[in-house]
């Protein structure tokens, strides 16, 4: 089968997937040159951490989601918490809503894949509740979602992006737009940056 045969209708892939691997040198400086990069962003990652922090405080909880690896950052993050990163510390509130399968199959299913996360957030969040979504691309329809609906509930957000911010950009009320075109690069510096956010939680809480 060809390998354009494999594209899927809604969601091709982009050329570069199709190119030759890169060599680990160029994959290392990539990444190195990203993580250096986030020093451009520092603002809006002070101001993500100050809303982590305020949200914790007054005993709410993070509501994080995204797709495949960073639906992995998202129970990543949400187990620092709950369970702990490097101190011992009271466990804090935080899901990841793509851990329940049962639930997403449900949603998926009777609503559609863009509402799996939109309609936990609709039925879980209590104001005061911080949503956090993580796409490297941008475009994700149910992140897209879910940070409409924590518009409309009137919740702070945070959306950890790259590429540009591609169609989320300005929805959330703090963007972490990574500055790379690399997805894997975005999603190395997304996992840097929630091991940020649990150091400064550790300090705040342990």
């Amino acid at each position: 089968m060809p390998l354009p045969a494999l594209q899927n209708a809604r969601y091709p892939m982009p050329a570069a997937h199709y190119c030759h691997p890169m060599t680990f040198e160029a994959s290392l400086g990539e990444s190195v040159r990203t993580l250096q990069a986030l020093s451009t962003i520092r603002p809006a990652i002070d101001a993500a951490g100050r809303l982590i922090l305020d949200t914790l405080r007054h005993d709410r909880k993070l509501l994080i989601c995204g797709n495949g690896g960073s639906a992995a950052e998202a129970g990543h993050f949400s187990t620092e918490l709950v369970g702990r990163y490097q101190k011992n510390r009271a466990a804090l509130p935080a899901l990841a809503l793509s851990a329940d399968g049962s639930l997403l199959t449900c949603i998926g299913n009777d609503y559609g894949y863009e509402h799996v996360f939109s309609r936990q957030i609709a039925g879980l969040a209590h104001p005061g509740d911080l949503v956090v979504g993580l796409t490297s691309s941008g475009n994700s329809a149910n992140i897209l979602s879910a940070l409409h609906e924590a518009k409309n509930q009137g919740l702070k957000s945070i959306a950890f992006l790259g590429r540009g911010g591609g169609k989320a950009k300005g929805l959330a009320t703090v963007d972490l737009i990574i500055p790379s075109e690399s997805g894997a690069a975005c999603q190395e510096a997304h996992l840097f940056l929630i091991h940020h956010f649990c150091e400064l939680i550790d300090a705040e809480f342990a």
